[in-house]
């Protein structure tokens, strides 16, 4: 069973919803990061729908998992009761525009003996510090988070515009518009959490051991970006402050390097100045 360190889930801006959300239920530890079409008017949450998706799926999680057996069985199972949540409520014509659907990254992570399994979606992260000192980084995040920032640059070049503003350029518009109609059209389900139960087929697996004593940092981008967006230090540096110190110093941090070393995204260029940034600490 897992015991919980810290945790921590800061929004982006005070303004806006936190559209992340981490949890753990005995031996089941997850991190959620949602996010939706901008200017998408949302139907299941006075704010965002991404935010409810998060929130749905958490709630889910912690009471489905101390009966699962099978991580991809699970989240299938979540994201049925998702989309049929979502089509109780949303008038007909959401029910399969994609383009309109609240979409997720997400990590879900189990021990069993002295073995632990990573499901993942998209760019969260596992960091897994084994008793001996080894640190492991589970996931894609990193090949993701160098796509995304080149494509930042571009857009950011294109419109002559800043973090702060560019998801409300035209260009980043055209071309996250573009790229959503190319998934739905592909008929491939996107390797999501979303309203579609079969993209659960998608999910990446890993298993790495897993002893008593190993330490697990299960991280949104917002916050494994001290590693692979800002290179502030690397994944072990990131586990041995996160034991010794806890996860609010690391967030400061993030948020120090966004608002006052480059709130102009201009040594990392990104999506948006400071995005929701959450993570879970926990020990086997």
């Amino acid at each position: 069973m897992f015991t919980t360190l810290d945790r921590i889930s800061w929004p982006g801006h005070p303004d806006k919803a936190n559209e992340d959300i981490c949890g753990a239920c005995q031996d089941w530890a997850w991190i959620i990061d949602t996010s939706i079409f901008p200017g998408t008017a949302p139907v299941m949450h006075p704010k965002s729908d991404a935010a409810w998706l998060a929130t749905f799926a958490d709630e889910r999680l912690s009471n489905l998992a101390p009966q699962a057996e099978d991580g991809v069985a699970l989240i299938r199972h979540v994201m049925e009761e998702l989309c049929t949540a979502y089509r109780a409520v949303a008038p007909q014509e959401r029910h399969e525009d994609f383009v309109s659907w609240p979409l997720g990254a997400m990590t879900l992570v189990r021990r069993k003996g002295n073995t632990l399994d990573a499901w993942t979606f998209g760019d969260t992260t596992a960091f897994v510090r084994q008793p001996d000192g080894t640190v492991l980084t589970l996931g894609d995040a990193p090949g993701l988070r160098d796509a995304e920032s080149t494509k930042a640059a571009e857009l950011m070049q294109a419109s002559n515009s800043r973090p702060n503003d560019i998801l409300d350029e035209p260009v980043f518009l055209a071309w996250l518009g573009e790229r959503r109609e190319r998934q739905k059209k592909s008929g491939v389900p996107a390797a999501l959490l979303s309203l579609n139960p079969g993209a659960a087929d998608r999910l990446r697996h890993e298993s790495v051991p897993c002893e008593d004593g190993t330490t697990i940092l299960l991280t949104s981008d917002g916050f494994s970006a001290l590693v692979d967006l800002y290179g502030a230090m690397d994944a072990k540096n990131l586990m041995e402050d996160a034991i010794a110190s806890g996860l609010e110093p690391l967030a400061r941090k993030a948020r120090e390097i966004e608002t006052q070393a480059d709130p102009d995204g201009k040594l990392y260029p990104r999506f948006k100045q400071s995005d929701d940034t959450t993570a879970i600490l926990v020990r086997a």
